[in-house]
């Protein structure tokens, strides 16, 4: 390849005289690269975007850990507010990187589904054995903090497990990750588990909705014109909004009963440590070791960084180690751990904006929706079929991200079993979560997730079987 072909694939790469580095870096379609600085207009946008893509997902969590525990209106509202203003400290850390800590990808951090199972399980143990919803939080928050600092420790030995948790293991969880959020896509499409409720799930008009949203951001993506293509997700929602308004689908009564301003207040519930509970979040912060190193590397991915290398490693130490930081922020700040969001990768894919300066302007306008809870009220307010429809596209290109990863590697017999056995025990524990229903609490919340029963297995059958590891 001449020099100045390679300016073309990588415009934003600066070429050295030097031998390249030994890395897998893949050409893209990005508009704008990793360092490039897009225009106002098209920052705005792209940060939208990514907003829209991430809002549920970061307050789902407290939504759910709240009413199961217990909490008063008033405290699940603060949760939902703390989830929002620490994911946007998180995010500008983990763009930014400041010092070693940090990508210095365009990741997006919000609020680990992965924990909802073991918080849910302290925190009822708790509120059974007398305490309050409230000071149930303080023990839970108190095992979150000391638990960021397994993976802390982890994200200096990136090279060592780098041997076990090679390009296969990290692409079959990236696989995992977008395959086993299909789910959540298709369940918004049809309205969410309220509409099961209502038995009005899969309706004509949420089906008609979502794939109205599906249909404009696949037509407006396959545009020449850049600005449609980056503003595609962007305009299927607020299409989708509007005509979902026209439909009575956006409920905006509780706006009125939202404050107006919320002040973040370190350790409003107290501290408190449990050794027995805590088991499940050590080893859960592993698995989202694992699950981060998968993130990053399909953002590297969809961004034309390598996968392989010192600079591979710098960005994953970094990112690691901004994840334990920034889960040990969370706690501080009362809200549950963070991890990198993988829906935003596909984003990156459908915007074709990969500038981690986009990062800067979506940390401040999350840290704005904590503070501000009725801004974030009026998103909350999104109908399920438009996000559904939203989603689906996203999670699939996540999908996407795993399989080209995983096609760097040569596929032989053992690569075969590896891929297939973590595929299917995944999905599996996805499609039939009543799998475990006899199991110990401590199997059910390790493997009740089907990331976690996938990543697991692809990690011990790579370091059991013979042969090389690729």
């Amino acid at each position: 390849m001449s020099e100045q072909e390679r300016i073309i694939q990588y415009p934003d790469e600066t070429v050295a005289e030097s031998p390249p580095e030994p890395a897998i870096a893949t050409p893209t379609d990005l508009i704008y690269g990793l360092e490039s600085k897009p225009p106002l207009r098209d920052t705005l946008f792209a940060a939208v975007q990514h907003v829209l893509a991430s809002f549920i997902g970061i307050i789902t969590p407290s939504l759910i850990i709240g009413g199961a525990i217990g909490l008063e209106p008033e405290d699940r509202a603060y949760l939902i507010s703390m989830s929002l203003f620490v994911s946007g400290i998180a995010t500008f850390i983990q763009t930014r990187r400041i010092g070693p800590v940090g990508s210095g990808l365009l990741s997006i951090q919000g609020t680990s589904f992965a924990f909802i199972g073991p918080v849910i399980g302290a925190g009822t143990a708790a509120v059974a054995g007398g305490a309050t919803p409230a000071q149930a939080l303080g023990l839970i928050f108190g095992m979150c903090l000391i638990g960021s600092f397994i993976e802390m420790i982890f994200s200096q030995f990136i090279e060592v497990i780098s041997r076990v948790i090679t390009p296969l293991v990290t692409g079959t969880v990236v696989m995992l990750i977008g395959l086993t959020l299909i789910n959540a896509g298709v369940l918004a499409m049809g309205g969410g588990a309220l509409a099961r409720q209502n038995e009005t799930y899969g309706s004509a008009e949420n089906l008609l909705l979502s794939l109205l949203v599906l249909a404009i951001i696949i037509i407006l993506n396959s545009s020449r014109n850049t600005f449609l293509r980056m503003a595609s997700i962007a305009i299927g929602l607020i299409v989708g909004y509007i005509v979902g308004l026209s439909m009575g689908l956006v409920d905006l009564s509780r706006l009125s009963q939202m404050s107006v301003f919320t002040l973040p207040i370190p350790f409003k519930y107290g501290f408190g440590f449990n050794p027995t509970a805590f088991i499940p979040f050590a080893f859960l912060y592993l698995i989202t070791t694992i699950e981060s190193i998968g993130d990053l590397t399909a953002t590297s991915v969809v961004t034309g960084q390598p996968i392989q290398g010192e600079t591979y490693f710098r960005r994953m130490r970094g990112g690691v180690l901004g994840d334990g930081l920034n889960s040990f922020i969370a706690a501080i700040f009362n809200t549950f751990p963070n991890t990198t969001f993988s829906q935003n990768n596909g984003v990156i894919q459908l915007t074709g904006i990969g500038s981690r300066y986009v990062g800067y302007f979506i940390a401040v306008i999350l840290s704005l929706l904590g503070l501000f809870p009725v801004v974030g009220g009026v998103l909350q307010a999104i109908p399920q079929p438009v996000l559904g429809g939203a989603t689906i596209i996203m999670f699939g290109s996540v999908a996407t991200a795993g399989i080209k990863i995983v096609s760097s590697v040569e596929i032989g017999r053992r690569e075969t079993l590896i891929l297939a056995t973590s595929l299917g025990l995944g999905l599996g524990v996805t499609f039939a979560p009543d799998l475990l229903t006899g199991m110990p609490v401590l199997i059910k919340n390790i493997f009740g997730s089907g990331i976690s029963a996938g990543g697991i297995c692809a990690l011990v059958l790579n370091i059991l079987l013979p042969g090389e590891r690729r």
